[in-house]
């Protein structure tokens, strides 16, 4: 289970600062809804795909 700083408090720094199980874990919620995601919620997934990727992809993730 999903043990840290919820979407509210995430939102408020920059997505570089996230650590990553955060965006794991909210790359993985999101992905689970794409298909409801207004144009925002679009937005913050392809910027935590961004992010996942400068860090050399979902593999390099320490989950």
């Amino acid at each position: 289970m999903y043990e840290g700083r919820d979407m509210t408090e995430l939102s408020l720094m920059s997505i570089t600062d996230w650590k990553d199980n955060e965006l794991g874990y909210f790359h993985h919620a999101l992905q689970q809804v794409t298909p409801y995601l207004n144009s925002e919620g679009q937005t913050i997934h392809r910027e935590i795909m961004d992010e996942i990727q400068s860090r050399g992809g979902t593999q390099q993730l320490e989950l």
